[in-house]
């Protein structure tokens, strides 16, 4: 991991991209089941977190991954948040269990809440961008249905 680090940026995306086209196809093939988190991360003025990826869509998504083997969800979810954003997660808690299909899998995805703290900042390499929105201003570029379920987890 640490010469990943190394490389160019540029380069470094480019093996995010590849790596991603390889992992998409070995879950379209063996259709495995995948565990998952996505972070519903607000910050004092109850604004949003949102990602935009270097590979796979380029729409904005909240902060997620996957799950260690016997990792906590909510130990999960603070990891992602930091890893993809620079921000803290504090007070974070479970907040629903959903399952979808995922490039042919099964995808368990716990659906984790919390106060983002810090300022978001892109690492340029696995994320191009990271911003906060207001729950009345999403951006249109997100995945279909995804605005709607934000809002409803919100209002949990």
């Amino acid at each position: 991991m640490l010469l990943l680090i190394r490389l160019p940026a540029p380069l470094h995306r480019a093996l995010y991209r590849a790596a991603h086209a390889i992992r998409v196809k070995v879950w379209r093939l063996w259709r495995p089941r995948l565990d998952g988190v996505r972070i519903l991360a607000l910050d004092a003025d109850e604004r949003i977190l949102l990602v935009r990826h270097s590979y796979g869509s380029d729409k904005w998504m909240p902060p997620g991954g996957g799950l260690k083997s016997g990792e906590d969800p909510v130990a999960a979810a603070v990891r992602e948040t930091l890893e993809e954003t620079g921000c803290a997660l504090v007070g974070a808690r479970l907040l629903t269990v959903s399952t979808e299909e995922l490039h042919g899998s099964r995808n368990v995805v716990r659906v984790v809440r919390g106060a983002a703290c810090g300022e978001p900042r892109a690492d340029g390499r696995e994320i191009v961008e990271a911003c906060f929105f207001a729950l009345d201003d999403l951006p249109q570029h997100m995945p279909r249905g995804l605005a709607e379920e934000i809002r409803h987890w919100a209002a949990a």
